[in-house]
């Protein structure tokens, strides 16, 4: 399965959610590839941790691709792994939209804030443009970083369900430090001691609503 995860504004967590989902997966026993596709390299970074971390014997594959030519690699690299998950730049980039044309799935985390919020016609915009050249593609939004005060929440879940061109799934992670302290020990969130077990919980349901989507349009 070639994930990418995807977004048009900076700070909605996509990192978060791409080295996450890579320790969820290999924690199943899973070959994962991790492609850092950021300038920013904050996937790479991570892995640098987890290396640490787990004494030099990474549970994962890890690589750094941007540009057009991204799909071409990912292509080639597909077959010598059982999942590849793409973390891409928080912008409309060559290497996103490369990205966007050969994966299976792809995840847009939105921040429930109002100038995140406001990025949604510009994702559907570049899903109109994207879609054509990978029909098959299953586009998948949820909130991210959500606080547990306020309506914010409930707005932009409003919002996101209002796309033609997006599946909401009502699993929203929450803004919590537990994500910031395991990425700082290369960790993801269910490695996490003491294990914070509502930002565990949370991020399993995310990833087992992913996995029943992709189930019921018989995607593997």
């Amino acid at each position: 399965m070639i994930y990418t995860v995807g977004g048009i504004k900076g700070g909605s967590g996509k990192t978060t959610i791409a080295t996450n989902l890579a320790v969820l997966l290999a924690s199943k026993k899973r070959d994962v590839l991790l492609v850092d596709a950021d300038d920013q390299e904050s996937a790479t970074d991570f892995t640098a941790f987890r290396n640490q971390a787990l004494d030099g014997v990474l549970d994962y594959t890890a690589v750094k691709i941007t540009g057009s030519d991204l799909n071409g690699q990912v292509k080639r690299l597909a077959g010598k792994y059982d999942d590849i998950i793409i973390d891409v730049g928080g912008r409309d980039t060559v290497s996103q939209r490369s990205a966007l044309t050969v994966s299976h799935v792809a995840l847009f985390p939105f921040a429930a804030r109002s100038f995140d919020i406001w990025t949604l016609n510009k994702v559907n915009a570049l899903l109109n443009e994207v879609l054509p050249f990978n029909s098959s593609l299953v586009c998948v939004t949820f909130i991210n970083k959500a606080d547990s005060r306020g309506n914010h929440k409930e707005d932009a879940a409003e919002l996101l369900q209002s796309s033609d061109k997006l599946i909401f799934l009502d699993t929203p992670i929450g803004n919590r430090i537990a994500y910031g302290n395991a990425a700082a020990e290369g960790l993801g969130v269910i490695e996490l001691k003491p294990i914070d077990e509502k930002a565990a919980n949370e991020f399993q349901a995310l990833y087992k609503g992913i996995d029943k989507i992709l189930k019921a349009k018989k995607i593997k």
